[in-house]
């Protein structure tokens, strides 16, 4: 922007959007605000609001990305096994979408009803803790605790560097079971 211009309202949502667009890389909230001469705090609730607009925007350790459309053949797939007691689920996901992985669903092994399978569908911190949220305001159990923690994943990336990167990030947390 310069000058300490400060842009308003509609028009600077529609200038960070443009700019997420045009990004090659992560901009972060900071850069955002200083461009626009406004608080992290303006461009946090910015970002909301685009996001409420249906914006896919996702909000990432290095900055708010613009997600663009992948035709599903581009995509790239992973089963992951994986175990870890309840109270790591957040640390699980948030490592799994931190390094740009959607996390489709989860999937376990029942002794009685064999396998389970729901819908996860998680791609950003903020998807994760509504998802979070869901499951604490329901008092529903996780999957995993019908099976002590163990549970598969079906990841999906636009790269097979991310799944890469996301399973190391895993292994590392202990929560990836080597197959």
């Amino acid at each position: 922007m310069g000058n300490n211009q400060k842009l308003t309202g509609e028009k600077r949502r529609v200038t960070i959007l443009q700019w997420l667009k045009d990004a090659q890389k992560p901009i972060t909230g900071g850069e955002l605000a200083e461009k626009t001469n406004v608080s992290r705090q303006v461009i946090v609730q910015d970002i909301s609001l685009l996001k409420a607009k249906n914006e896919p925007i996702m909000a990432t350790s290095q900055g708010y990305l613009y997600i663009r459309e992948t035709p599903e053949e581009f995509l790239h797939k992973r089963v992951i096994a994986c175990t870890h007691r309840p109270e790591q689920t957040k640390e699980e996901l948030y490592l799994l979408v931190d390094h740009g992985v959607t996390v489709k669903d989860v999937r376990i092994e029942h002794p009685v009803y064999g396998d389970l399978t729901a819908s996860i569908m998680v791609s950003s911190r903020h998807e994760v803790n509504q998802f979070l949220e869901k499951i604490q305001s329901t008092n529903a159990a996780y999957l995993s605790q019908l099976t002590d923690g163990t549970h598969l994943h079906t990841l999906e990336a636009d790269t097979e560097e991310k799944l890469d990167a996301a399973c190391t990030a895993l292994e590392k947390a202990d929560i990836l079971i080597h197959t």
